[in-house]
């Protein structure tokens, strides 16, 4: 390929416009960083909540354009679809830990299902190539331990705040898709994890006590299990699918990887034991601690629809957890000083701080 050749393809291939709310929040910003990557023309909204940090995409700001709006605010949202226009809109943007949701509902309701509302009244007002809706798989509800996997015909059975109001999100979705003719599609994840994730969830809540010698709190018996997939595999997925799914459909995205949780703190205390050995190993710091209310059991998806596409996942939990642990240890200083600007962390999953 001649050098104005190459040049002509690559302005081409950089035309598409992809717009990313919450594209400063853990896995909105790794879709970002690959949006970019892939020379789309990436506009990013976030409100830079607690959960966001533009230091997830500090690399790319040159090469895309950053908007703080709060999706909440529907004259704002309404005003920046009305001056731009986009190939893609994928929605990141949420209240998403559980724990927050038992606390207080109010800002998962106004956000989940007011904000995404707010998005729909905006694309409404567009011609769009698809609206990518990012969901969750615990809008199913719970799994017995020898339960079939979800699939995308399971019945919607939300046992939290969060997830009732990440479920009400999904049917308006749908609801503006028939009504509207926008052309929609929604996603369920199973647990993500990596790099830059915040200490509230459970991988790097594990990682930061252990590594500063506290209890790593455990709900309940420790038996409830998780699937758990690696941002940058739910990523590429989201790609492949945003690309080639089919419109007004929904896709389920797991690993096949599933870990009870006492099982998965184990893991990480093995290796930090091997990595960062003190007198007595970091599993005596394994806390079993009162059980939350709603406490569903286990999540497990059916990824075979997705399978179809070409999709696979390329990072398996036994390197990924590693990667991700040793990311922490590195890089202490971001996420103390996310607890030292005292952000209401629910630490100890039981526990209040």
């Amino acid at each position: 390929m001649t050098g104005v050749r190459f040049y002509q393809f690559m302005k081409k291939k950089s035309q598409n416009k992809i717009l990313v709310f919450g594209g400063a929040g853990f896995i909105g910003s790794k879709f970002v960083d690959m949006a970019v990557s892939k020379h789309y023309k990436t506009y990013v909204i976030d409100s830079l909540t607690y959960a966001s940090d533009l230091e997830r995409i500090s690399h790319v700001m040159n090469d895309i354009s950053f908007f703080k709006i709060d999706i909440n605010n529907k004259k704002e949202v309404l005003k920046f679809f009305l001056k731009n226009d986009f190939d893609y809109v994928v929605n990141f943007a949420a209240e998403s830990h559980v724990d927050r949701s038992i606390d207080g509902s109010d800002i998962f309701v106004k956000t989940n299902i007011n904000g995404t509302v707010n998005i729909l009244e905006g694309i409404r007002r567009k011609k769009v190539k698809n609206y990518i809706h990012i969901s969750t798989d615990e809008v199913f509800g719970s799994l017995g331990k020898n339960s079939p996997k979800f699939n995308e015909l399971t019945r919607y059975d939300p046992k939290s705040p969060y997830s009732a109001s990440k479920a009400a999100a999904d049917h308006l979705v749908k609801a503006w898709h028939t009504t509207y003719g926008i052309p929609v599609i929604i996603t369920h994840s199973c647990n993500n994890y990596g790099p830059w994730q915040l200490i509230e969830k459970f991988i790097p809540l594990s990682i930061s006590k252990a590594l500063t010698n506290q209890n790593i709190p455990i709900y309940g018996s420790g038996k409830n299990i998780r699937e758990w997939i690696h941002v940058d595999d739910h990523c590429k997925a989201l790609f492949e699918i945003m690309l080639n799914g089919r419109v007004g459909e929904r896709y389920l995205i797991g690993s096949g990887e599933e870990f009870c949780n006492i099982e998965l703190a184990n893991i990480i205390c093995i290796y930090l034991d091997k990595v960062k050995p003190k007198k007595e190993s970091y599993k005596k710091l394994i806390k079993l601690v009162q059980d939350r209310p709603g406490h569903d059991f286990r999540y497990s998806l059916n990824s075979n629809k997705i399978k179809k596409l070409g999709w696979k996942k390329e990072i398996n939990f036994k390197s990924g957890i590693v990667e991700t642990i040793d990311w922490y240890i590195r890089n202490e200083k971001w996420w103390k000083k996310k607890i030292k600007k005292g952000f209401n962390l629910r630490v100890g999953l039981g526990e209040k701080k």
